[in-house]
C-alpha cells in the first residue's frame, strides 16, 4: 500500500490562506485532509487539498518577522 499523503493523521499543520490558524489533521481519504480547528474541537470539520497547507510557522520565528 503507497501512501501519497505529506501529512499524517493527528499532524498540527496550518492552511495558507489563514496561517496563523492550527489544524489538527484528523483524516486523509481519497486526496483530501479532513481537519479541525485545533483550539475549537467542536467548530465543524474543514477539508484542504494538500497543496493549500503548510507546516506551521514557529511562534519563535514569527515573533522576530514582526519585532524587526
Amino acid at each position: 500500500m503507497i501512501m501519497d499523503n505529506k501529512y499524517k493523521e493527528g499532524t498540527i499543520v496550518c492552511a495558507i490562506v489563514n496561517p496563523t490558524q492550527e489544524l489538527l489533521i484528523r483524516r486523509y481519504v481519497d486526496r483530501i485532509y479532513y481537519c479541525k480547528i485545533q483550539n475549537d474541537l467542536a467548530h465543524k470539520e474543514l477539508v484542504y487539498f494538500e497543496r493549500e497547507l503548510i507546516n506551521c510557522p514557529d511562534k519563535k520565528s514569527a515573533d522576530l518577522v514582526v519585532n524587526s
